[in-house]
């Protein structure tokens, strides 16, 4: 078995950076970092907030169809990254939606593929059915 030391330091800031990345691309609807940051296969999947994208071709056709800007996200509350090794990772954002009391969640699960590096193999976004307790 491979080792799956949590959160190694250097592992932890490398999957912080491409998280980073990938947030900005969002606001800036930069399709190839968005791209990029996905495993290009059939076995992709990315629940967001009115969609559901199964395999590379259905996450990329919903990006190339949402408009630029700042989105639903407000306010960070909690960014948690968990790294097992250098192979596998999770990173979980929980956030204020913009212009609502109201909590959204993202997920992403990550994998370093040996010549691709990490890729995120599935992701989701969601909302809470209530208010937060601040």
């Amino acid at each position: 078995m491979s080792d799956l030391t949590p959160n190694i330091p250097e592992v932890v800031e490398e999957l912080r950076g491409i998280f980073e990345r990938y947030e900005q691309a969002l606001i800036d609807k930069n399709v190839d970092v968005l791209d990029a940051t996905f495993w290009n296969s059939p076995h992709t999947i990315r629940y967001a907030m009115h969609e559901n994208g199964y395999g590379f071709d259905e996450i990329h056709a919903h990006r190339v169809g949402r408009p630029a800007g700042p989105g639903i996200k407000e306010k960070r509350l909690r960014l948690e990254i968990l790294t097992l090794g250098r192979t596998m990772a999770t990173v979980n954002l929980e956030f204020k939606i913009r212009g609502k009391d109201l909590v959204g969640r993202q997920s992403q699960t990550f994998v370093n593929f040996p010549g691709e590096g990490w890729k995120v193999v599935a992701a989701h976004v969601s909302v809470m059915d209530k208010a937060p307790v601040w």
